[in-house]
C-alpha cells in the first residue's frame, strides 16, 4: 500500500529498514515479499547503514504554521513587561503580588488580547536568556567598615601561629538539631515506594530525648573536626568545655610543645565577642592549660565566612541527609562516620553535662581577667594569659634593684595608631596649629 507512493530511494530505504528489524534472513524475506532483488534490498540496508544524507524537505521553504511571536509582534514586548523585576515593572500588573508561573504569565497575556499557550512562554522566556533561579544568599547587612582589614588581620595572625607549630581552630554551634522522627533535609536511595516514615509536623515532643547541639571545633592545619553534641543549653561553659576535651583528647597530643592557642570564632551566640561568660570561662582554661589563648572574632555579619562552616559542617549536613535523627546516637556516630576525599576525620562525643543560663558575669570580674586586647579592635580580637600581667610590682621590682625610673615617651604619642593620621600628616597639621597659636599669643 505504502510503495506507489514512494520514489525509487525512499523505497530502497524502506525495504533496507525492514530488512534490518528482521535481523538474519531479512534481505532474502523482504525482496520475496516485495518482488523485487535480494541486490536491490542489501543496497537499502548499506545506504542506511553509511549515513547517508537525510531525502530533504517535502514542504516548501517557511511552510507550515507560523509561531505565535511572528504572528503577534506585541507578544514578547508585553511578556517582557510582565516578567520585569517588580522594583522596574508596571507597579499595577497583576502579577505583582503574585508567582510569576509560564501558566499565570499565559493567563495574563491573554487578559490583555494575546492569546498564548504556556509552553509558547516558556520558549520566549528562554529565547530572551531568563530560567528559573532561587534567591541567593550574598547580602550580608550593613557591613562594617573595618571589615575587610580584620579578615586580613585574622589571617596574618592564622598564619603566624601555623609557622610557629601553633594550633588555630576555629569554633562554632552548628544548627541545633530535633532528635526523633523528624523529616531530614535530603534524599537517600532505599527500595522504590518504601520511604522513611516520619512525623507530618516538626514540632518538638516534650516527652522525648529533645533536641542536640552540635559544637564543632575544627583544626585548619591538621584538617580533623571535634564535635561536642550537647543535650542541654548552648551557653559560654558548653563552648569552652568542647574546647577542653578537644585539647585533652587531641590538641595537647598534636602540639605537645604549644604554647598558645589561636581561636577563630562568630561575633554572636555563645562564642560572641560580647558575651563577657565566654571570656571568663577561656580565662580558666587558660589557667588550666597554661596556653595563651587568643581569640579573633568574625566581623558582624560575615559568620559563614568561618572556615568550620564549609570545612566541617556542610559535610555533616551532607552525610545524614535524608536520614532521620532518631537518637543522639545515630547522631553521634552520623557525625563520626563523616569524611572527604581530603582527607577530613572528624570525632563526635556526647556531653550529657547540665548548663545553666542567666549567668551574671559583672564589670569587676572583667576588669580582673588575665586579658590584653590588640591595638587593633580589642573589642573583637584579645588574648588571654594563663597569669595576670601585674605591671606596677614589675616597675617596683625594677625600681628596687637599682634600674632606672621609666621615663615618659613623648615620642609615643605621634604613633599613627593613637594620632589616627601618618606622621607627614600629623607634622602639616601641627605647623598649621602653631600659626594659629602665635597669632593668639600676639
Amino acid at each position: 500500500m505504502l510503495s506507489p507512493h514512494l520514489d525509487e530511494r525512499q523505497r530502497r530505504l524502506m525495504m533496507g529498514a525492514e530488512a534490518r528489524i528482521l535481523g538474519h534472513g531479512g534481505i532474502r524475506a523482504v525482496a520475496r515479499a516485495a518482488k523485487v532483488s535480494e541486490a536491490t534490498v542489501r543496497k537499502g540496508v548499506d545506504e542506511l547503514e553509511a549515513g547517508e544524507a537525510p531525502l530533504g524537505r517535502v514542504r516548501r521553504p517557511h511552510g507550515g504554521r507560523k509561531r505565535a511571536v511572528d504572528l503577534d509582534p506585541g507578544l514578547r514586548p508585553a511578556l517582557l513587561a510582565l516578567v520585569e523585576p517588580d522594583e522596574r515593572g508596571d507597579p499595577v500588573s497583576p502579577l505583582r503580588w503574585t508567582v510569576k508561573s509560564t501558566r499565570n504569565l499565559a493567563a495574563a497575556l491573554t487578559h490583555q488580547g494575546h492569546r498564548v499557550s504556556a509552553d509558547t512562554v516558556g520558549d520566549l522566556l528562554r529565547e530572551e536568556g531568563f530560567s528559573l533561579q532561587a534567591g541567593a544568599k550574598t547580602i550580608e547587612g550593613k557591613q562594617h567598615p573595618d571589615r575587610d582589614a580584620q579578615f586580613r588581620y585574622i589571617n596574618e595572625r592564622a598564619r603566624e601561629h601555623m609557622v610557629g607549630g601553633q594550633p588555630v581552630i576555629s569554633v562554632d554551634t552548628k544548627k541545633k538539631e530535633l532528635v526523633g522522627d523528624y523529616k531530614n533535609a535530603g534524599h537517600q536511595w532505599r527500595p522504590a515506594r518504601e520511604p522513611v516514615r516520619v512525623k507530618t509536623h516538626d514540632f518538638l515532643d516534650r516527652q522525648g530525648p529533645g533536641k542536640a547541639i552540635p559544637y564543632g571545633i575544627y583544626d585548619i592545619a591538621a584538617n580533623t573536626g571535634w564535635v561536642g553534641v550537647g543535650t542541654d543549653h548552648d551557653t559560654a561553659a558548653f563552648a569552652v568545655a568542647s574546647i577542653r576535651r578537644w585539647w585533652q583528647a587531641r590538641g595537647r597530643h598534636d602540639y605537645p610543645a604549644a604554647t598558645s592557642l589561636l581561636i577563630t570564632a562568630d561575633a554572636g551566640g555563645s562564642n560572641g565577642y560580647r558575651t563577657r561568660a565566654w571570656k571568663t570561662e577561656l580565662a580558666a582554661l587558660a589557667v588550666e592549660t597554661g596556653l595563651d589563648i587568643t581569640v579573633c572574632h568574625m566581623p558582624p555579619g560575615t559568620s559563614k565566612w568561618n572556615k568550620i562552616e564549609h570545612r566541617l559542617f556542610s559535610h555533616i549536613s551532607m552525610n545524614w541527609r535524608g536520614r532521620p535523627l532518631t537518637s543522639h546516637d545515630v547522631i553521634v556516630n552520623s557525625i563520626a562516620a563523616t569524611t572527604t576525599r581530603t582527607g577530613l576525620k572528624v570525632h563526635a562525643e556526647l556531653d550529657p553535662g547540665t548548663y545553666d543560663t542567666g549567668i551574671k558575669v559583672t564589670d569587676n570580674d572583667i576588669d580582673a581577667l588575665p586579658m590584653h586586647r590588640h591595638r587593633f579592635h580589642g573589642d573583637w580580637n584579645y588574648t588571654l594569659h594563663p597569669q595576670p600581667r601585674d605591671t606596677t610590682s614589675a616597675a617596683k621590682n625594677l625600681r628596687s634593684a637599682g634600674g632606672p625610673s621609666p621615663q615618659p615617651c613623648p615620642g609615643c604619642l605621634r604613633n599613627p595608631e593613637l594620632t589616627g593620621m601618618p606622621e607627614p600628616a600629623l607634622d602639616e597639621l601641627v605647623g598649621q596649629l602653631g600659626q594659629k597659636l602665635d597669632e593668639l599669643r600676639e
